[in-house]
């Protein structure tokens, strides 16, 4: 232990930069803002010290551990003969030395005075002090402040005169952000004029803008530091600029190419819009429900925005652009007249991909696999989508010993096709839904698996239902036919004594038909990526067997339920996915999740079907556990030479919880500290220990680790090594494992 904290000390030495710092410099080592009063109780000044502190200049190099790595790689390579390594270390990471010469206290200070100005702090006071350590050869500056009383809102007025436009401010004020009382604050002026700009804008003000209003503040009536706010137009405000606009004519190009709009082409006239196409590209009445501007409508932006995210929502079009043109021949002095044109470029109609990838498992297993897809993005000339995939698997067995002969053989087909529309029995209104119109999914496709010395498994699937966006955050998808055979054959003597071994097991197995509903509802906060509190919760909802139930009949000798022959499942499932993200301080959170999740056989099954049982433990779960490793309950398989216990290890009550801060390193490089606690159960006693009781809670397998991410543009991969606290079968006991760690590759963040 002694001899690690040498060699960090020593690693901490050599990376000082000191000794590079010319004589007559000194390194600028940042500045601090200080307030002369208490200033606990006034409104908002976390956001007022935010303000005043992002204008503190310059920036000084960035630290890490108290060292400066990029300067070091700056210094390293200025030496007469760097080399090539420090020449690049130094051009990936090294940035010049900031120095003290660069400080401007003048001029910070009159940026402070002007942002506690615009936050209504008139004849407030800013002093400075240049602190300078000769040994460390920094610099920083101490900036005091003394902070005046502010004034404050009295009377909010607009000026009035016969331009209708007037009226219009006038109507929107239920929704104004000036209340009386307020500090003067120019950030919520601003935010003034532009909401009544939005506001006018929606109203069809087409050439409006919030530099045409201004504000004028009047402090002559009051002694006790109040104002009055007065809103009006500015002086000669064109004309044009404060009139409403409608729409004359709207014309839709769905097979746009640049420069085409000046080339004569066909037109046709469908629900009074024109759609202008050489040869048919989109067939017009399949297009005209995503387009929600109509003629005679006035000017509104929020309509052209849905009509525009509507479009790109098809998949067919690789840019939308609506274009708005004045028809001064047609405009009077109280209306203006606009053309709409909505120009569509469309993506190559078809593609062909092919991916090469190199596929580790939990379970040892490693090998190539190459999937190729074919797309067509206009199938029937109305945005339907097709997709063809085909992959092809090879893994084997990387451990030692009597399982590196075990590889597996892997063959898939699959087919998408979706319709970029609601494909039901009764017609739905085109504004029944408002953020964007469902899209329709038929999916089919079949897999074939061979594992030597153990099995074969063929399986079938096919689903039909609905996906879409209700707004921003919120998604809906429903499936209400979903099925899946899965056919187990070619099995050795060796897997059947397993079977024959785990009764469990064997009739997870024997359930080969699955027919139901899905339903998975999804709010995603985390597209907010500058609030400081952010949410994400998904409900997923399986239910299966009922209705092959209901037209199957019963048999005599007891034996469980046939369709068609097969045997099938009866089940219900639901989990829940819960995550809050708390941001503070730069490129730093703590990221909380919670899992619970609950399946119950009934009726035609005993257990869960195997493939829709839960497991816990790998690099997206309890990262101390690998994948399948962790219960159910405190359920431990018997050891066996072929190391097939990891079948057992599922169950269909699952509860899980992590907790994990995040923090920037240097550069792209992001670190992680994270505590991870879970389990699988049983409903019943099919396996020693596995049963799900009130002790559940000392039954959680808990670890804590720590991880290494390479963040480029939201492309992570990641290293998160972990160790066991407390397995299930400690009880109530931590034992921190250490000695045996497990590290876990994965691509994107586990929650």
């Amino acid at each position: 232990m002694f001899s690690v904290i040498v060699l960090m000390l020593t690693v901490l030495n050599s990376c000082s930069v000191e000794k590079y710092i010319p004589e007559d410099k000194l390194l600028y080592a940042g500045s601090e803002i200080a307030f002369t009063e208490k200033i606990d109780t006034i409104k908002d000044i976390d956001a007022v010290r935010a303000e005043l502190e992002s204008v503190l200049k310059p920036v000084k190099n960035k630290e890490f551990l108290g060292m400066r790595p990029g300067l070091f790689f700056y210094y390293k390579a200025q030496k007469e003969n760097p080399g090539f390594i420090n020449k690049f270390l130094n051009k990936k990471l090294g940035e010049e030395p900031v120095y003290s010469t660069r400080i401007d206290q003048a001029q910070t200070e009159a940026l402070l005075l002007n942002r506690l100005e615009n936050r209504g702090f008139f004849f407030s006071e800013v002093t400075s002090r240049v602190e300078e350590d000769s040994i460390q050869k920094e610099a920083s500056v101490d900036y005091t402040i003394r902070l005046a009383q502010p004034y404050l809102l009295e009377h909010y007025k607009i000026d009035s005169d016969s331009s209708l436009v007037y009226n219009d401010i006038e109507a929107g004020l239920s929704k104004t952000v000036i209340k009386k009382g307020m500090r003067y604050d120019l950030f919520k002026l601003k935010r003034e004029r532009e909401r009544i700009d939005r506001d006018l804008k929606q109203k069809g003000y087409y050439n409006f803008s919030p530099g045409l209003l201004i504000f004028e503040a009047d402090t002559n009536q009051y002694s006790n530091k109040r104002f009055d706010a007065f809103l009006r137009l500015k002086i000669d405000v064109p004309k044009r600029s404060i009139v409403p606009y409608k729409i004359t004519k709207v014309n839709i190009y769905p097979n746009y190419v640049i420069g085409n709009d000046s080339i004569p082409q066909d037109t046709t006239r469908y629900a009074e819009k024109n759609f202008i196409q050489d040869i048919e590209y989109f067939k017009p009445n399949r297009l005209d429900p995503f387009i929600l501007l109509e003629e005679g409508q006035y000017f509104n932006p929020s309509l052209s925005s849905a009509t525009s995210r509507r479009l790109s929502n098809i998949g067919a079009y690789k840019f939308v652009n609506i274009r708005y043109d004045e028809i001064d021949s047609l405009s009077t002095d109280s209306l203006g007249i606009l053309e709409a044109n909505i120009f569509l470029s469309p993506l190559n109609k078809r593609a062909v991909r092919a991916e090469l990838q190199a596929v580790t498992k939990s379970n040892n297993f490693a090998g190539p696999n190459l999937a190729l897809t074919y797309v067509n993005r206009n199938l029937f000339k109305g945005g339907e989508i097709l997709n063809l995939t085909g992959k092809f698997g090879y893994e084997f067995q990387l451990s030692k010993g009597s399982q590196s002969g075990f590889n597996s053989l892997e063959f898939g087909i699959g087919a998408d096709l979706i319709y970029p529309r609601l494909l039901f029995p009764i017609s739905i209104s085109k504004d029944f839904f408002k953020y964007a119109i469902p899209k329709t999914k038929i999916s089919i496709g079949a897999d074939y698996l061979t594992r030597t010395n153990l099995f074969s498994l063929m399986s079938f699937y096919g689903s039909f239902g609905y996906y879409w966006n209700a707004n921003k955050y919120i998604t809906h998808e429903f499936n209400p036919i979903a099925v899946n055979y899965v056919k187990l054959a070619n099995t050795t003597q060796a897997f059947d004594d397993i079977l024959i071994a785990n009764p469990f097991l064997r009739t997870s197995f024997d359930q080969q038909f699955i027919a139901g509903l899905t339903y998975t509802f999804t709010y995603n906060g985390m597209v907010d990526v500058s609030k400081t509190h952010q949410f994400f919760s998904s409900l997923n909802v399986d239910i299966a067997g009922n209705t092959l139930d209901l037209v199957s009949s019963k048999t005599d000798d007891g034996s469980p339920k046939k369709f068609a022959g097969l045997e099938f499942a009866q089940y219900a499932k639901a989990d829940v996915d819960l995550r809050y993200h708390y941001n503070f301080g730069k490129e730093q959170k703590i990221a909380t999740r919670l899992f619970a999740g609950l399946g119950m056989p009934y009726g035609n099954s005993e257990f869960m079907p195997y493939t829709r049982q839960y497991f816990s433990g790998g690099p997206y779960s309890v990262r101390a556990f690998k994948t399948r490793s962790l219960g159910p309950g405190t359920y431990v398989p018997e050891e066996s030479e072929d190391n097939l216990s990891y079948f057992d290890q599922t169950g269909n009550v699952r509860l899980e919880a992590n907790v994990e801060y995040r923090f920037p390193i240097y550069s792209f490089f992001k670190g992680g500290l994270f505590v991870d606690a879970g389990n699988v159960w049983n409903t019943n006693d099919s396996l020693e220990g596995g049963k799900f009781s009130s002790d559940f809670i000392n039954e959680l397998g808990l670890g804590v680790g720590a991880g290494l991410r390479i963040d480029i543009q939201s492309f992570v991969i990641r290293f998160d090594l972990a160790a066991a606290v407390k397995r299930p079968t400690d009880g109530k006991k931590f034992n921190f494992d250490y000695q045996n760690p497990v590290l876990n590759f994965a691509i994107g963040y586990p929650f």
